[in-house]
C-alpha cells in the first residue's frame, strides 16, 4: 500500500475523516496518478470479464471502482478552492486535461458500455428494484450523452477537445482569482464616509494583512456590495465597482477574454459532435427543464415584470438623488447606495441599525436550530477533534442511524479562498457495501471583524448563510443506496437552499436568536414590521440581475459555432434584451466562473429562477398548511425532496410533494411583480 496519505482510506471515527492535517500539495500528483491506474485497472477487469453481465458485476462493480479517484479529487477541490496557491494553481492547470482524458478513456474503455447496454436493454426482465432500475437507466443514458456511441475518430476528437477545455477552465479559475485577490486602497479618514464599522474595520485588517497603510476594499462581492451600498463618495464608488466589473477583462495576465473565445467554439463543436443542437441542448438533456426553449420561457415570464420594477425603483432613486445634486444620473455604482437610502426614506429601514441583531455566531445556531426543529436531527460541535484545512473552521457532527454525517463551515474570507459562497460534499452518503455517511462543508465570505470583536452581519448575508446551509441539509439527509445517485439536475439542486433562505425571517426564529450583540435585547418589533413591510422592496434589481445573467447564458450557448467575441456578443445581447442601463450584469463573461470555471452551470444559469419558482411554490405548502413548522409538510419534504436523491425522476418528485407541477405566479406575487407590471 502507498505512504501517500491522499491515497489512504480516511481513518478516525464517523466511518474515517478528510487527513487535513496531512494534506501537502507535493502528494497530489502521486495520488491522483495512482488513483487513475487504480480506476482504469478497475473498469478494465469489469468490461473483460468473462461472465455474462448482470447489474452486479457491471453496475454495481462500476459504482465501486472510482472510489479512490473521487476520494482524492474532492480533496484536491477543497483545497484548490479554499487554500489556494502558486502551487495549487499549477497543479489544476497540470493535472485537470489529464483527468478529464482518464475520464474519457474510462468511458471509451473497449467492452464496457457493451455490458451496461446488456444490462439496459434487459432490465425490464430483471428482478431490479426501482432504484435499481433508476441505476441502470441513469448510467446508460450518461455513458450515452457523453459520446459512448460514437466511432474512433470522434472519440477521439472528443477527448481532445475534453482536454483542452479542462486546461482552459483551470487558467480560467486561477486568472479571476488572481484579479479578485486585489484591491482599493483608501488612506483618509474621509474617503471611509458613511462606511458602517464592521467593514471599515475588516478593510483595516485587510490593509495591515498586506503590509499596508490604511484600508484595503477587497475586490471580492462581500466586500464590494458593501463599499456600495454605503459609501457617501460618489468618485469612489465608481473606482471600486469599476475595479470589481473589470475582473479578467484588463488586458494583462489575468484577462480571460482569449479563454472565453476559445472555450465557446470548442462547447459548440462538442455539442455538435455528441448530436445535440448547442451546448445548450446538450447540457439541459439531463435537466428538469428538458430544453432551452422551456427555460427561455420561463425567464420571459418572469423578465417583463422585473425590468417593469427596476424602471420604478429608478424613479425613486433619481428623485432622491437630484436633492444631492441635480446633475446626477443613476449609474451602475449608484444603484445599491441609493436604493439603501430610498429604502430608507420610505419604509424606515436602515441595514446598519438591523446587523447588531444579526450576529454571526447567533446566525449559524439559528441555521442550525430551525434545522433541527423541521426535521428531528441533532447538530452536536466537535471543532478540535478532527482535522481541518484552516484553524477558521468549525466542525459539527449530525448522529442519526450508524451516522449521518459532518458538517465543516468555513465562514471568513481570505487571501487565497475563491470569493462568493459555496457548498460542498467531501463525502456522498450511501448504503453500498460497508455505506459512508455525508460530509459537507459550507464556505462563505464574511469580513473578519476586529480582534475580539463580534461579527455583524447583513439580513442578506443571513440569507446566504441560510442558503448555503440548505445545500448541506440536502446531503446530510440524503438516504440512497448507489453513490451516482446521490448527485440531482442542475435546475433542482438549488431548490434545499433556495427555500431555506425562508427560514430567516420567520417569528420564532427572530425571538430566539435575533438580538442585539450588546444588550441581548430581542429584535424590536417596530423593525420586525419594517422589514415585513418591504419585503418586496429592491425586487426588481434582484430579478433583472438574474434573469439577465440566465438570458445571456442561454443565448450564447444556443447560439452557432465559429468564431467568438466576448464583448461585443455581451453587449449585443444587452440591447437585445432591453437591460436597464442602470444595472450591469451580475457576472460579466470575463469573470462569470459559474460557465467557465468548469461546465458546471455553462448553458443551465436559469437554474437559480427555476428553482426561486419550486421555492415560492414549495413554501406556499407550508403556509396553505400549519405554517413554517408544519410537520407534515416538511415530513413530506424531507421524503420527496431531500431524502430520495436522484432515485425517481424529480419532476415527479416534485409532484408527490406538492401533488401538481410549480406555478411560476407564487415566485411574481412573493417577489410583489405581479399586476400592473410587464
Amino acid at each position: 500500500m502507498s505512504h501517500n496519505p491522499l491515497l489512504q482510506p480516511w481513518s478516525g471515527p464517523y466511518g474515517g475523516v478528510p487527513p487535513f492535517d496531512r494534506v501537502r500539495a507535493s502528494d497530489f500528483p502521486d495520488a491522483l496518478a495512482r488513483a487513475i491506474e487504480d480506476e482504469r485497472a478497475a473498469v478494465e477487469r469489469i468490461a473483460r470479464s468473462p461472465e455474462p453481465a448482470t447489474f452486479e458485476n457491471t453496475l454495481v462493480a462500476l459504482e465501486r471502482a472510482g472510489q479512490v479517484k473521487d476520494r482524492v479529487i474532492r480533496l484536491f477541490a477543497v483545497m484548490r478552492q479554499n487554500m489556494s496557491s502558486p502551487e495549487y494553481r499549477a497543479l489544476d492547470r497540470e493535472w485537470q486535461p489529464k483527468l478529464a482524458a482518464a475520464g474519457d478513456a474510462m468511458l471509451f474503455t473497449p467492452g464496457l458500455f457493451e455490458r451496461i447496454d446488456t444490462v439496459y436493454r434487459s432490465r425490464d426482465a430483471l428482478p431490479l428494484t426501482s432504484e435499481q432500475d433508476r441505476l441502470v437507466t441513469r448510467t446508460w443514458e450518461d455513458f450515452v450523452r457523453h459520446g459512448a456511441r460514437l466511432d474512433d475518430a470522434a472519440r477521439e476528437r472528443l477527448s481532445t477537445i475534453n482536454q483542452e477545455l479542462a486546461a482552459l477552465y483551470a487558467d480560467f479559475r486561477a486568472r479571476v482569482l488572481g484579479d479578485e485577490n486585489t484591491w482599493t486602497l483608501l488612506t483618509s479618514d474621509d474617503e471611509l464616509a458613511g462606511l458602517p464599522a464592521s467593514l471599515v474595520a475588516s478593510a483595516a485588517q485587510a490593509a495591515r494583512e498586506r503590509d499596508l497603510q490604511g484600508w484595503a476594499i477587497l475586490n471580492t462581492r462581500s466586500s464590494v456590495d458593501l463599499f456600495l451600498t454605503f459609501s457617501g463618495r460618489r468618485d469612489l464608488r465608481e473606482v471600486v465597482w469599476r475595479r470589481f466589473k473589470s475582473r479578467g477583462d484588463n488586458g494583462d495576465a489575468n484577462d480571460t477574454n482569449a479563454i472565453i473565445s476559445r472555450i465557446v467554439p470548442l462547447r459548440s463543436e462538442r455539442a455538435a459532435l455528441l448530436g445535440y443542437d448547442s451546448h445548450a441542448h446538450w447540457q439541459m438533456a439531463d435537466s428538469m427543464a428538458g430544453s432551452p426553449a422551456r427555460a427561455r420561457a420561463l425567464l420571459e415570464q418572469v423578465w417583463p415584470a422585473g425590468v417593469a420594477r427596476v424602471r420604478r425603483e429608478v424613479e425613486q432613486m433619481q428623485a432622491l438623488a437630484a436633492q444631492d445634486d441635480p446633475s446626477i444620473r443613476i449609474e451602475p455604482w449608484d444603484y445599491l447606495y441609493y436604493s439603501e437610502r430610498v429604502r430608507r426614506a420610505a419604509h424606515g429601514i436602515d441595514v446598519a441599525e438591523l446587523s447588531p441583531y444579526f450576529e454571526l455566531t447567533r446566525m449559524i445556531d439559528a441555521a442550525i436550530w430551525s434545522a433541527e426543529r423541521r426535521y428531528a436531527i441533532a447538530f452536536r460541535e466537535i471543532t478540535g477533534t478532527v482535522p481541518v484545512f484552516h484553524q477558521d473552521v468549525r466542525v459539527w457532527d449530525v448522529p442519526g442511524g450508524t451516522h449521518r454525517g459532518l458538517f465543516y463551515l468555513d465562514t471568513f474570507a481570505r487571501s487565497g479562498k475563491r470569493s462568493g459562497a459555496w457548498a460542498s460534499t467531501y463525502r456522498v452518503q450511501h448504503r453500498l457495501d460497508a455505506g459512508a455517511s455525508t460530509i459537507t462543508s459550507n464556505n462563505n465570505n464574511f469580513l473578519r471583524g476586529a480582534a475580539g470583536e463580534p461579527v455583524l452581519i447583513s439580513l442578506d448575508d443571513t440569507r446566504t448563510l441560510f442558503h448555503e446551509f440548505g445545500h448541506s441539509l440536502h446531503a446530510l439527509l440524503q438516504d440512497i443506496t448507489y453513490p451516482s445517485l446521490s448527485g440531482t439536475p442542475r435546475d433542482f439542486v438549488e431548490l434545499p437552499s433556495q427555500i431555506n433562505e425562508q427560514w430567516v425571517f420567520t417569528r420564532e426564529l427572530l425571538d430566539r436568536f435575533a438580538r442585539h450583540y450588546q444588550t441581548g435585547a430581542p429584535l424590536p418589533e417596530r423593525l420586525i414590521e419594517k422589514v415585513k413591510g418591504a419585503e418586496t422592496f429592491s425586487q426588481g434589481y434582484k430579478t433583472v440581475e438574474a434573469v439577465s445573467a440566465a438570458l445571456l447564458d442561454i443565448e450564447l450557448h444556443t447560439r452557432p459555432g465559429g468564431a467568438f467575441e466576448p464583448h461585443a456578443f455581451e453587449q449585443e445581447m444587452l440591447e437585445r434584451i432591453g437591460m436597464p442601463r442602470e444595472i450591469a450584469l451580475r457576472h460579466r463573461l470575463t469573470h462569470f466562473d459559474h460557465l467557465f470555471g468548469s461546465d458546471g452551470y455553462s448553458g443551465l444559469y436559469y437554474s437559480y429562477t427555476w428553482a426561486d419558482v419550486m421555492a415560492a411554490d414549495g413554501w406556499l405548502a407550508f403556509l396553505e398548511a400549519g405554517g413554517p413548522w408544519d410537520a407534515s409538510v416538511a415530513a413530506r419534504f424531507r421524503q420527496f425532496i431531500l431524502s430520495d436523491g436522484n432515485t425517481i425522476d424529480r419532476a415527479e418528485a416534485w409532484r408527490r410533494f406538492r401533488g401538481r407541477d410549480p406555478e411560476v405566479d407564487a415566485l411574481l406575487r412573493e417577489r410583489g411583480l405581479g399586476q400592473g407590471e410587464g
